[in-house]
This record gives structure tokens, C-alpha cells and sequence, in this order.
């Protein structure tokens, strides 16, 4: 599901580092018309490997955290209210979630830091590539910007987590039990929705905690690209400085004063365009290896 929506993917972080002064994307259709005529196939596909390498680790590391977060607030939770055999409320299984989702997104941060350079890098006659690879983008940045740069942006993605779980759970329940009471177009059957239905609700839900926590994602991308020398024209502009950022407020306040508030959803329809094909291809993978695999586990278990 990556892989086919990598091109998506590259367009939305192509748009949200782009300096206002060296426009080379005016929108989606003409930037990914673009990125054909000016780097092939291959330049769509840019920065995908580091994101489907990035995967394992990090659903292993989600996995492993949210069972760990959930026996632990269990555990306070059954000694707070002296019930020992009381379960997790749907609000402290969020809260797992949330734990899991920032524990799993730290450890592999620098995994993300680095793909958003490989992403947005552009070879040109005065910009050859600078980074030839995954491993070796991680052990340029540590040589030349530090350990602490492996790291830019992590505070707004770690705050982007909260608005972003909490809205996805909240909105994908209430048009859940909106859609069993209503029942149209017999979406449910015997007070439980088709499995298509969910799908339908899940990527509601993804996309409006995406949008809203979208400014916090354009400011993590923007960090993510101070103090990189040789960056392309597409960050710095022909002849123009990158803005360099102090922290994440500065970054949102020079972001607004300099673009306006519309460059802080720079990239977002690129960014909801893939949500639906993603989830549906996601899905559809997961069906057929289930099948190859002779798993038995249903999506609703």
C-alpha cells in the first residue's frame, strides 16, 4: 500500500518544503506531470524504500509497546479502583494507543528524517545527490549536523499524535454507532457493520485526524531540513537562503508571517487522495497473504 502511493506521498512532501520564492509545484497533476518529465518513473518512487524499510521496525516496536502500555495501565487502573478483574475503558485503550504510537515513532524517527531528505533531493548540475541511500543519509547527518539533528522535528510529530489518535478513534466510533442505528442503505447486519463499512469509517476517520493535525506535520518536515548545506533548489530557492527554524514555534510563526497560515496545509490533497486507495489496497494484500498463509484470523478479531 506504500509502494502505491509512494508518488502521492513524494508530492505531498515536495509541496511542504517548497520555498515560496523557486515554485516548481503549483499542484498535484502538475507536479507529479513534472517529477515525470524531469526524473522519470524512478523520481515518483523516491524515498520509498526508506519508508517500507521503516515499516517492520516499526509496527514490531508498536506491537510490542502497546501490549507493554496496556498490562501497565491495566494494572494501575485495577489498583486505583480495587477491582481486580475490571478491563480497559475504550478511553485508556487510547491511551495505550497513543504511548505505543509515540514510543514506536521515536525509536524509528530517524528512519522518517532521513526518507524526507532522500525525498526532497534533486540532482542537478550544481546538486549531485548527497545521499546515496538509507544507511548512508544516517551516517552523513550524523557526521556533519550531530546526533541531535537525527532528531528535528520529533516534538511536533510526538504533540501531532494526540489531536490525530484521539480524533481518529473519537470519529471512527461515532459514525460507527451512527451507522448501526440508522442502518442505510443496509450497511449492517445483526448490529455489526459489513467489513467494507469499517473501512469506509476508518478512513473517514484518518482523514480528519490527518488534516487537523496536518500543520504539525508541514512543521516537522520544514525542521526536518535546517542545517542541510547542499540541499536542493527546491528547499532553498535559485539564489535564495532557507529559512532556518529555532524550535517549533519559531518554525510556525516564520512559516505563517512569511507564506500565511494556507502554507501550513501545503500538500494536504495530495495527502488525502491516498488515504482511500491505500487503506482499500492495504486491505485487499492482507486478505489475499491471509489466503496464501491459510491464516485463519479475520480483520474484526
Amino acid at each position: 500500500s506504500r509502494t502505491a502511493v509512494a508518488p502521492l506521498e513524494r508530492m505531498k512532501i515536495l509541496l511542504q518544503v517548497q520555498n515560496p520564492h523557486s515554485i516548481k509545484y503549483n499542484g498535484t497533476i502538475q507536479g507529479l506531470k513534472y517529477i515525470w518529465r524531469t526524473e522519470g518513473l524512478r523520481g515518483l518512487f523516491k524515498g520509498n524504500g526508506t519508508n517500507c524499510a521503516r515499516i517492520v521496525p516499526n509496527s514490531a516496536v508498536k506491537f510490542f509497546s502497546y501490549e507493554q502500555a496496556s498490562s501497565g495501565i491495566l494494572w494501575l487502573y485495577r489498583q486505583q479502583t480495587g477491582n481486580e478483574d475490571a478491563q480497559l475503558s475504550p478511553l485508556l485503550r487510547l491511551g495505550a494507543g497513543a504511548c505505543a504510537g509515540i514510543i514506536a515513532m521515536s525509536a524509528t524517527y530517524p528512519m522518517d528524517m532521513v526518507r524526507g531528505r532522500i525525498t526532497v533531493q534533486m540532482q542537478t548540475e550544481k546538486s549531485p545527490y548527497q545521499y546515496r541511500g538509507m544507511f548512508h543519509a544516517l551516517g552523513s547527518v550524523y557526521r556533519e549536523e550531530g546526533f541531535r539533528a537525527l532528531y528535528r522535528g520529533w516534538l511536533p510529530s510526538v504533540i501531532g499524535v494526540v489531536p490525530y489518535v484521539g480524533l481518529n478513534f473519537a470519529v471512527y466510533e461515532s459514525l460507527k454507532d451512527w451507522l448501526l442505528q440508522t442502518n442505510p442503505y443496509d450497511l449492517g447486519k445483526d448490529n455489526e457493520l459489513h467489513v467494507v463499512t469499517r473501512l469506509g469509517c476508518g478512513a473517514v476517520a484518518g482523514t480528519i485526524g490527518q488534516t487537523v493535525a496536518y500543520p504539525l506535520d508541514v512543521i516537522r518536515r520544514r525542521m526536518q531540513m535546517v542545517g542541510w548545506n547542499n540541499a536542493a533548489s527546491i528547499v532553498t530557492g535559485e539564489g535564495k537562503e532557507a529559512l532556518q527554524y529555532n524550535g517549533m514555534i519559531d518554525a510556525f510563526r516564520k512559516t505563517v508571517r512569511y507564506e500565511g497560515v494556507g502554507a501550513l496545509y501545503k500538500g494536504l490533497v495530495p495527502n488525502s487522495v491516498k488515504v482511500v486507495p491505500s487503506i482499500a489496497i492495504a486491505f485487499v494484500t492482507y486478505e489475499f497473504v491471509q489466503k496464501v498463509l491459510g491464516v485463519e484470523m479475520r480483520i474484526s478479531d
